[in-house]
């Protein structure tokens, strides 16, 4: 007769009650998420309640935070408060304040109540979504808000999902760029031979996004073949369809095989706009992929008064805008269309057996994990659509024309002040400016300029960034944080008149 055993019982009876004890927080359990929550949205309100208070540009050194925090792991649960304390006194010292008021620097990376709840609600539901039938809403959500956009944005029928191709969300623009440099790629390979490939050439202007460089690395694209053509400031800094006509056909003389074009409405360094159209003739002539980087600027396009940025748009194969930077939209929200997503999914689609399922097979929906580097995907449309519903149009597009506003007003202070001078023309919400140098600058005042920069991001109340434009030392002031207001514009330019004042009697 088998004996009864009271042990394996009362132990797990203790290990019950040592749970119940010991560990702080469940690791899912609605009310104490609840309570948790409660207490992390009123740090972060807290936060942005009190953000003028903090430098914009972290003063931290390198290495700072090892010497703050413990060699290893705790052993035992730590309290929600305890962490919040070291966040606030340990963590927030090195962060640099991208929604502080006083942000100027490269472009904005906008937060808002409406994205910030949306990617709540994305980290509560936590799918993965990487096909269609691992989460049907997060798909046809995706496929929903980018056909909205591509209405507002007034794309051609041609890049809404109810045609041969449609929108999908990547991470960031870098992605974006390369998943349709690899489509097209393989598109002109399938043609010319895969033996082609040290052939290939990719054009864009010298003011190009540096992601298109490395994208050419990823894709086995000969770096040499990255043809980066030199602009000016007699295009304004935009990409002249004369030279890449020219070196179009310097290189078909000389054997190579012309495959892409990355065209750019709203460049880096000053916002410089390509001329879409006439690029685009060039492209139809040589059967080159067209893609069209508008990350920065494609958020104002959604206003009547912008849109004409994006003239000839309708001749693009590839069209990409960041949600993330201006458009009110958590990072991260990389907004993607293409006409033809058959080129994609030929190049980026794998279909291992265990990810086999009906509606896959029978072609009946989207799987976005063919329209991408990795597999798994978050629930980002969320954000979107969130960002869309809460502030409609209308509120996205005042939001856009304030800040456009406010650039403009930054730059009659620069013009009136006869020390400084406007390097680029002011397109959208970014100024380009340089200080004057004395007239016997042996470097044209590129020292001067830099120096500036260094003293002005060195008092924390404002930051800013640099390029260099045509061998100058560029200052960039670009406006777009969301709870940036006339008087931060204000207080930023006082602080660039009075630390170039004392630079320059220094200079003198």
């Amino acid at each position: 007769m088998d004996t009864f055993d009271p042990v394996p019982i009362f132990r797990y009876q203790e290990m019950e009650q040592k749970e119940e004890n010991d560990l702080n927080l469940k690791a899912m359990n609605a009310e104490e998420l609840r309570e948790q929550a409660h207490k992390m949205v009123d740090f972060i309100a807290d936060y942005y309640k009190t953000i003028e208070s903090f430098p914009v540009l972290s003063q931290v050194q390198p290495g700072y935070l090892g010497k703050l925090l413990p060699d290893s792991a705790p052993t035992c649960p730590e309290s929600l408060q305890h962490v919040l304390n070291d966040v606030q006194e340990k963590i927030l010292p090195g962060v640099t304040h991208w929604q502080s008021p006083n942000y100027f620097a490269y472009f904005p990376s906008n937060s808002s109540i409406a994205g910030f709840l949306g990617e709540m609600l994305s980290a509560g539901l936590n799918i993965v979504g990487f096909s269609w039938i691992t989460s049907p809403a997060a798909t046809e959500l995706e496929a929903i808000v980018l056909d909205w956009l591509a209405k507002a944005l007034l794309l051609s029928h041609d890049f809404f999902s109810t045609g041969q191709g449609g929108g999908v969300i990547q991470g960031t623009a870098s992605e974006a760029v390369l998943v349709v440099l690899v489509a097209a790629r393989d598109k002109i390979l399938r043609t010319v031979g895969r033996t082609a490939l040290p052939k290939l050439v990719t054009y864009a202007s010298d003011q190009t996004h540096s992601s298109l460089q490395k994208a050419c690395q990823i894709g086995g694209l000969d770096p040499e073949l990255c043809r980066l053509l030199k602009t000016d400031s007699s295009t304004n800094f935009a990409l002249s369809p004369d030279v890449l006509s020219e070196a179009i056909s310097d290189d078909i003389a000389s054997g190579l095989i012309p495959f892409f074009l990355c065209a750019n409405v709203g460049t880096t360094s000053s916002t410089a706009v390509d001329p879409l159209p006439a690029l685009a003739k060039v492209t139809r002539t040589n059967n080159i992929w067209f893609h069209v980087d508008a990350a920065y600027a494609g958020s104002a396009c959604i206003c009547p008064e912008y849109r004409h940025f994006i003239d000839g748009v309708e001749e693009a194969d590839s069209f990409n805008m960041n949600a993330h930077k201006w458009f009110l939209t958590n990072f991260d929200c990389s907004l993607l269309w293409v006409k033809e997503r058959s080129a994609l999914i030929q190049s980026l689609s794998t279909n291992p057996e265990y990810l086999k399922n009906k509606a896959s097979e029978g072609n009946m929906v989207i799987d976005y994990k063919d329209w991408q580097i990795p597999l798994g995907r978050r629930f980002r449309s969320l954000k979107l659509w969130m960002v869309l519903r809460l502030y409609g149009l209308e509120g996205l597009q005042a939001h856009i024309r304030s800040h456009i506003a406010m650039a403009a007003y930054f730059e009659e202070l620069v013009v009136q002040d006869k020390r400084f001078k406007v390097v680029a023309p002011r397109t959208f919400s970014l100024v380009c400016f340089r200080l004057l140098p004395p007239p016997n600058s042996k470097d044209n005042g590129n020292k001067l300029n830099h120096d500036l920069i260094d003293l002005v991001n060195s008092t924390g109340s404002v930051f800013i960034t640099h390029t260099v434009l045509s061998g100058e030392f560029v200052l960039r002031f670009a406006v777009g944080a969301p709870l940036t207001e006339v008087r931060h514009v204000k207080a930023a330019w006082q602080i660039l008149q009075e630390k170039a004042t004392a630079l320059l009697q220094i200079y003198h």
